[in-house]
């Protein structure tokens, strides 16, 4: 049965699970490092992440709630646009990128989205683009381009890079548009499920199973991809889509800049990253911008 998810809850709420789901995003790192170490490549943790996060949520909504399968031909599309034309086509483009220019580099691209966001919330929904959303959006991305270190020189960008990078924050922010129009008829679960049921297969093209299978025969692996899997892909986009149902998508996005910084602060506190004065005012802009939109 198609159901429009329900909007009585704070605000205040909705922005606190956007935050955490950013948060969440944010300490991927903790399991990414690990598992790289390990011998994983950036494309198993791709598949890791979406097949894994589809087999999680289809074991737990088979036992709890099999009413999030239930959902009409005619929308299919949307979960098409959420779980392989997002999920999985920005993480393509994401890496590539990373392989043709600096790390820093493809990490201010990919947070070009919010916006991408802003604009096509604009253009689709009339979403109102004012002042204050402005002023947040640019602080925002001035923060994540010195957190990532783009101002720090030693850059290299390339063509395709750049419109790699630039495809990833478009592909990314196509979560929010696609999701805002399922969830004109499906709870945040049920786009959040369907999401990964299409993610899930379609990452099976990135597998490389003789490296997979080699790189889980120690069972820490198992565990590291078990909270990957929990904590930084299932949990982050089942909060992001529920505060998606509540608030605008241009401000979601914004608030969702908050990721670099959480990454940030992971890198500097778990693997002893030096973290300079200027990422510090980075962090700051994108609190800043964050608290602008409360």
């Amino acid at each position: 049965m198609e159901k429009q998810e329900a909007m009585k809850k704070s605000p205040r709420g909705a922005y606190a699970g956007i935050l955490a789901a950013a948060a969440l995003w944010g300490m991927i790192g903790l399991w990414n490092r690990s598992l790289m170490a390990g011998g994983f490549s950036p494309t198993d943790i791709v598949v890791v992440r979406n097949f894994g996060g589809m087999a999680l949520l289809l074991a737990v909504f088979a036992v709890r709630d099999r009413s999030v399968f239930r959902v009409r031909r005619a929308h299919l599309k949307y979960f098409f646009g959420t779980g392989v034309v997002s999920v999985v086509l920005f993480t393509c483009c994401y890496f590539t990128c990373q392989k043709l220019c600096s790390l820093s580099v493809a990490s201010i691209l990919l947070y070009t989205a919010p916006s991408f966001v802003v604009l096509l919330s604009a253009v689709l929904w009339r979403e109102p683009v004012t002042k204050k959303k402005l002023l947040a959006l640019v602080l925002t991305l001035v923060g994540c381009a010195l957190v990532c270190g783009v101002f720090a020189g030693d850059l290299t960008v390339t063509l395709p890079g750049l419109l790699l990078g630039l495809g990833a924050g478009f592909f990314y922010a196509l979560y929010s548009v696609f999701g805002r129009y399922a969830l004109a008829h499906y709870s945040s679960m049920t786009v959040t499920v369907w999401t990964f049921i299409f993610a899930g297969p379609a990452a099976l093209a990135l597998l490389r199973p003789a490296e997979m299978a080699a790189a889980l025969a120690a069972p820490r692996m198992w565990l590291l991809c078990l909270g990957l899997v929990v904590f930084s892909t299932v949990a982050p986009y089942i909060l992001y889509t529920w505060g998606l149902s509540q608030v605008e998508a241009g401000k979601a996005a914004i608030i969702a800049s908050f990721e670099p910084v959480v990454a940030s602060l992971v890198g500097a506190l778990a693997f002893g990253e030096h973290l300079g004065l200027t990422a510090l005012a980075g962090i700051l802009c994108v609190l800043a911008g964050v608290y602008i939109l409360r």
